[in-house]
């Protein structure tokens, strides 16, 4: 039968000539053996070290000797509440890995444990087979030089170093018993999880709470891991915590290590299965309900600007949502949309829908007045398009330019070049049809600069476009982008007798999980579908094949005459997440100033400027993924010319 094996290191007295002596260390081991207690239906294997007798010597041997205790199937845990300090490496072998220039320690009794040398000694009780896991509350690292506007309430724990810390590679005390992490990288990484009470550029603090001293991450923790549902993991509880911690404490942030989705940090507490990890969480903080993600993970940051972006709740299939308030660099307010969140939960969440940017436009001449009041008619309801803003200044790099006179309006590219073919402006219905063409352009904008670069899923998946040349014949070689980083693809033989170039495209999956993706083909005609791959599961480290491997034709849209010299653009998007995402705002006509069609009016996905995420009828029936969101998802772009030689006096 699985056993646990707990220590618990809580140090209030140190040497009165060393380090200021602490009030709530001892408080914390405590009501942490008593969590722990309560959990267990078998009671633990512990041991306790406080104040004088958790010396180095004792922690490090506790750890290989009773925690070692722990073999396959057994869970070890570890909880240290303590000061914290950091020090000059003393090797070069430390400054290869510690990028600050300085080494983080937990202070014992005696002196310094490193956390690298800490985390030797769990990653060897770990290698048995054990579930390891660590709390400490402490400080790690460059409190010493920063002087935080902290509660008066709160106390650091932090202790300077001493001298003899920082000595001479030759003159530093020997190794202690294990393998240290601080010599050499681990070949597998980290084998334990660590709930760290702050970063390594910050103080951990404890405070009063009704009459009792505790650690502000301890007394966080604790509530979040009492108040859990059951098969909570260690990045759930620690979100919770962090939203505890951010109420009595705003400069200091608890961490998960490692932080990596799916590895042991998305286990339940105390081990377990690991659990698909959750996009992102859903918590509530000193300002209120908000999801762990901002602009960084490309959502559009502002007040007004950000909604219809939302979250959906991932526990079971068709979860609640919340809509955004407010989209910060790192995080998003949110509003619970008819529901009320428990405050000392936290949720996973995966984004459902996302309010994409406008495009600019600036409008020049003697009729922009013109386009002007049509475009203030030109969204859904009759109101002005969430697609389009007026600028005055630069804009960004979508800018479009509406030049007028003449009786045309000339729709231009940032750096002049025509958008579409010139468009006539001699009265009202021409007006309503250029702010169509401005809404058709704006959609189609919206899903070439589709981005998420700070996605896990990035680099994950590959496109790979390759010369056809018949069943089983085809060259094995990818093409090779040109100069302008487009893939370059010719047509062959000769006027009259033109030969289309043909490829084969597939999907490499280099996850070590099955990931879903769908192919978008956007042409230089404003169209947008995603006939080529509509979407399904890859699985682990296999290949999709767009059109079941049969050949892919490239040829110039109808109406452009096959000519030397001529050429066509298109943009193959590639979208990838955990779970089926709807496609259908991936889909566009071409733009044609004749088709009675109007995407004004809200009438298609995608016209009110709202990318949802969530396919219709929630996930499929079949499948890897059950969650009723996309999860994590990531998109890239190639872009391949498809061009018709000009003639030199030879075939070509």
């Amino acid at each position: 039968m699985a056993k646990v094996y707990a220590l618990f290191v809580g140090i209030n007295h140190y040497a009165q000539d060393r380090w200021t002596d602490l009030g709530g260390c001892v408080n914390d081991i405590e009501a942490a053996r008593r969590w722990l207690d309560e959990r267990l239906d078998t009671p633990p294997d512990t041991r306790v070290l406080t104040d004088r007798d958790a010396t180095v010597g004792a922690v490090s041997t506790a750890i290989t000797r009773h925690l070692g205790k722990a073999g396959p199937g057994d869970k070890a845990f570890l909880w240290f509440s303590g000061h914290g300090t950091e020090y000059d490496v003393v090797s070069r072998a430390e400054a290869l890995i510690e990028a600050t220039g300085k080494c983080q320690a937990l202070v014992c009794a005696d002196g310094p444990l490193p956390d690298k040398r800490l985390g030797a000694l769990l990653d060897g009780v770990a290698a048995r087979g054990a579930h390891v896991a660590a709390v400490l509350d402490c400080c790690f690292s460059g409190g010493a030089t920063r002087d935080p506007l902290a509660d008066p309430r709160a106390v650091a724990r932090y202790a300077p170093p001493l001298p003899e810390w920082s000595t001479r590679p030759e003159d530093a005390p020997p190794p202690l018993p294990g393998a240290a992490r601080d010599t050499a990288a681990p070949a597998t990484g980290l084998r334990h999880v660590l709930l760290a009470a702050c970063r390594l550029d910050q103080r951990a603090y404890e405070r009063d709470y009704g009459g009792r001293t505790h650690g502000v991450f301890a007394h966080a923790l604790l509530n979040a891991l009492r108040t859990a549902p059951p098969g909570a993991t260690y990045r759930e509880v620690l979100a919770a915590a962090h939203a505890r911690v951010q109420g009595d404490q705003r400069l200091q942030h608890p961490v998960v290590t490692p932080p990596q989705p799916g590895g042991i940090a998305d286990t339940p507490v105390l081990g377990g299965a690991v659990r698909p990890p959750a996009p992102h969480l859903l918590r509530y903080g000193p300002d209120g309900w908000e999801v762990d993600c901002g602009g960084v993970h490309g959502l559009r940051e502002g007040g007004d600007d950000t909604r219809g972006t939302a979250f959906q709740v991932t526990a079971d299939h068709g979860g609640p949502v919340v809509r955004a308030r407010a989209v910060h660099p790192t995080r998003t307010l949110v509003t619970p949309d008819g529901w009320v969140p428990d405050r000392a939960r936290a949720y996973p969440v995966t984004p459902s829908s996302l309010a994409l940017p406008p495009l600019a436009v600036r409008l020049e001449g003697p009729d922009a007045r013109a386009v002007a009041l049509a475009l203030a008619g030109a969204g859904p309801g009759g109101g002005p398009s969430p697609l389009l803003r007026l600028a005055d200044d630069a804009g960004p790099d979508g800018l479009r330019r509406v030049v007028t006179g003449g009786g045309l309006a000339r729709v231009l590219r940032r750096d002049g070049s025509p958008a579409v073919d010139p468009l006539p402006l001699t009265g009202p219905a021409d007006a309503r049809r250029v702010a169509r063409c401005l809404v058709h352009l704006a959609r189609w904008q919206q899903l070439y600069a589709l981005d998420n670069p700070a996605s896990p899923l990035a680099g994950l998946m590959r496109v790979e476009v390759v010369p056809w040349g018949g069943y089983g014949t085809h060259d094995r070689s990818a093409v090779a982008p040109d100069a302008t980083g487009e893939l370059l693809c010719r047509y062959t033989g000769f006027p009259g007798r033109w030969r289309r170039p043909e490829v084969a495209i597939r999907i490499h999956n280099h996850a070590n999980r099955s990931l879903w993706a769908v192919l978008v083909a956007l042409t230089d005609s404003y169209a947008a579908h995603t006939e080529l791959y509509p979407g399904d599961f890859i699985g682990a480290r296999r290949t999709g094949h767009v059109f079941a491997g049969e050949p892919v034709e490239l040829s110039l849209p109808r109406g452009r005459a096959e000519v030397p010299g001529a050429e066509a653009r298109d943009w193959f998007k590639l979208v990838v997440a955990e779970s089926e995402i709807s496609t259908a705002p991936f889909h566009l006509p071409r733009w044609d100033p004749y088709d009675a069609r109007d995407v004004t009016r809200g009438g298609e996905a995608g016209a009110d400027g709202v990318l949802r995420l969530v396919p219709p009828g929630g996930t499929r029936d079949a499948g890897p993924s059950r969650r009723g969101g996309p999860g994590h998802w990531w998109a890239t772009t190639i872009a391949v010319r498809t061009v018709v030689p000009p003639l030199d006096g030879r075939p070509a």
